[in-house]
């Protein structure tokens, strides 16, 4: 080979080299263009916590990694009516941790997609969708508490309650916080629970006796479940009147109020997971829905609540009483689906004028 060829030999290795590397880079994308491809994105509606929202999707994702989640997330009333409003033209695949009151009105609506999860014989009948298959299937229970600052207290002079009734005595006036029904479920579910304990009759009944007494006492309606505790253990009110989570997460960062669970009985609800009909994903739906309902997943609720829908998962938590699944009251879900529009419109004819602005 003489030198000019040699010079052309030369100069044509990195040119090969070059052309070798572009070839590699083009397969790497081509297969990373593929492997996006197949990827999923879930538009998940929720009412969960925000601080609750991080650890249930990595738990989700360890086992789906191919699955990524677009969240939607506001206070219960706020998702159930951008929900209802949506019906025609819905956005949502799945809605995750939204309360089995709002399921039981989706369901009535034609709303959800029935569907059979996994783990679906483990899963308490009392706490999931009774049809076969079921519309929605229920994760963990969330129950009235009452957050009581007990240095506020002392030094106004304020005793701690014991019932829902004492919160009706004078001694309270101005003192206490509780959620809107309309925006908060936390706040559906007390009112539903009071009706329940002493009477609705259309606006006539006992139940609504006690929350005019009541409303005498308020400082404010919030649209948020959590902020009544987030104010009492601020200082900013003696009474919040919140849920169980709340108030022991609250607490265990050195707030101080104690946490109270009225006599007569607690109002509760039940976070719930289903899959939204027509959602163009439903594979990818129902792998969502297959680990909501998991023993995973419920390992991870029972962190944050007392009862999970599937027996014997969640650990005791501390602040709330043992015997804390017998106190809750009597729950009929479709029922209070039912009667959802008539109350609310009731409640907010009397009581909403001292409620917060919204957002």
């Amino acid at each position: 080979m003489n030198r000019g060829s040699q010079r052309l030999a030369t100069a044509a290795r990195p040119l090969g080299h070059l052309a070798r590397a572009a070839a590699l880079t083009a397969v790497g994308l081509c297969l990373a263009a593929a492997a996006w491809a197949q990827r999923t994105t879930l538009t998940v509606y929720t009412a969960l916590e925000t601080d609750q929202l991080k650890a249930y999707e990595n738990g989700f994702k360890v086992a789906n990694p191919d699955i990524d989640i677009k969240w939607v997330r506001d206070s219960t009333g706020v998702v159930t009516a951008k929900l209802l409003a949506e019906k025609s033209n819905p956005q949502a695949d799945v809605i995750w941790g939204v309360a089995a009151t709002s399921m039981a009105l989706f369901d009535k609506e034609g709303m959800l997609q029935p569907f059979a999860p996994l783990n679906l014989d483990a899963i308490m009948p009392q706490y999931r969708d009774r049809k076969n298959p079921p519309a929605w299937v229920g994760m963990n229970v969330w129950g009235a508490t009452v957050c009581f600052n007990t240095v506020e207290a002392q030094k106004r002079g304020i005793p701690k309650p014991e019932t829902w009734q004492d919160l009706t005595k004078p001694v309270y006036k101005g003192q206490v916080v509780m959620p809107n029904p309309a925006s908060s479920g936390t706040g559906f579910f007390d009112v539903t629970a009071w009706l329940g304990l002493w009477g609705d009759d259309n606006g006539k009944g006992g139940g609504w006796k006690f929350m005019d007494a009541l409303h005498e006492n308020i400082m404010q309606y919030t649209h948020s479940g959590s902020k009544p505790c987030v104010m009492a253990g601020a200082g900013e009110a003696v009474v919040g009147i919140a849920f169980e989570f709340r108030a022991n997460t609250i607490k265990a960062r050195g707030a101080p109020i104690d946490l109270v669970f009225p006599k007569e009985g607690l109002g509760w609800d039940l976070e719930a997971v289903a899959i939204h009909k027509g959602t163009k994903n439903l594979a990818a739906a129902q792998k969502l829905m297959n680990w909501a309902t998991s023993k995973d997943a419920m390992m991870l609720y029972g962190r944050n609540f007392a009862i999970t829908a599937q027996p014997g998962v969640a650990a005791p938590l501390p602040n709330v009483p043992k015997d804390y699944e017998s106190r809750l009251v009597k729950k009929d879900f479709a029922a209070e689906a039912a009667s959802r529009e008539r109350i609310l419109a009731e409640w907010t004819r009397r009581y909403n004028a001292k409620s917060e602005p919204r957002r």
